[in-house]
């Protein structure tokens, strides 16, 4: 039997206050017709450091998107709390940007239009020639300068998808919030774009929090996998630090006995919380 090297990681965020990003004992609860409630989530606590990948993965209905929302502020919590550099955060702001699933963006709007309309929203301070290079800086950094004059009916999903990171990126925020960016593309652009991603990720280090069904992906992408318990009342069940080294290259993980052990054990994590009647 070969020993396991899977490393996990149940660290509770009160002894490490001077981390980026700490959930502390976070619930959020919708009330049900009766009076009575239904939890989503049941006191999560979470760290992340500044220049950390964290992916959260669950089965469907387990809270992750939820989770996420509340780190962005989009949704609040019914207990805990969620404090970014120190500081509560209690509703959306630029330091903290999104990438759906569904693009969103403007169809009105060229490609470029859609990044610009971001930065003018969140660094409208800035010279209008700053604002013009740090859209045309970011096409670059996405591939997409060739078609920014384009409109989004125009373009492909993963070309709409790199635009919707490029808008997010574009606005200097200090954290990258992800909601299954990848997971409404084909298996070859879902794969091209994660390499993109990461890239980006490895040239310019930020905190990064994203959410997958995607065990591949979450070995291949993330410093840590956060792994949630079925919900109703989900919990984090374990956290798997992922012992790989950036840059990194798939071809390569493939070949290493740890990327196998890792992704049988996190298989092995969803088969035991699997709820049929979900």
């Amino acid at each position: 039997m070969i020993k396991s090297t899977v490393q996990t990681n149940n660290v509770q965020p009160n002894s490490l206050s001077s981390e980026f990003l700490v959930i502390e004992n976070l619930s959020k609860a919708y009330p049900n017709p009766d009076g009575s409630s239904f939890v989503v989530l049941d006191d999560i606590s979470l760290t992340v450091r500044d220049d950390e990948f964290v992916c959260l993965i669950g089965h469907s209905g387990c809270g992750k998107s939820t989770l996420l929302k509340m780190v962005a502020g989009l949704e609040k919590a019914t207990a805990g709390r969620v404090t970014l550099e120190g500081k509560e955060i209690r509703k959306p702001g630029a330091d903290r940007m999104m990438v759906f699933q569904h693009y969103g963006l403007l169809p009105w709007l060229t490609v470029r239009e859609n990044i610009r309309l971001a930065v003018d929203e969140v660094l409208g301070h800035l010279p209008k020639l700053e604002k013009a290079a740090i859209v045309t800086e970011h096409l670059a950094m996405v591939n997409l300068t060739a078609a920014a004059n384009k409109y989004p009916d125009e373009i492909s999903g993963g070309m709409k998808q790199r635009v919707g990171i490029a808008r997010a990126l574009a606005t200097r925020p200090k954290m990258l919030l992800m909601d299954e960016p990848f997971g409404a593309l084909d298996a070859l652009t879902r794969g091209k774009l994660q390499r993109q991603v990461l890239d980006i990720w490895e040239n310019q280090r930020q905190a990064v929090l994203m959410v997958t069904h995607d065990v591949d992906e979450a070995i291949y992408m993330s410093d840590r996998i956060v792994m949630l318990t079925n919900g109703p009342n989900a919990k984090i069940g374990e956290i798997l630090d992922v012992p790989f080294a950036h840059p990194r290259n798939l071809p390569d993980l493939r070949e290493d006995p740890r990327y196998y052990e890792l992704r049988n054990h996190t298989l092995n994590f969803l088969d035991h919380h699997f709820n049929s009647e979900e």
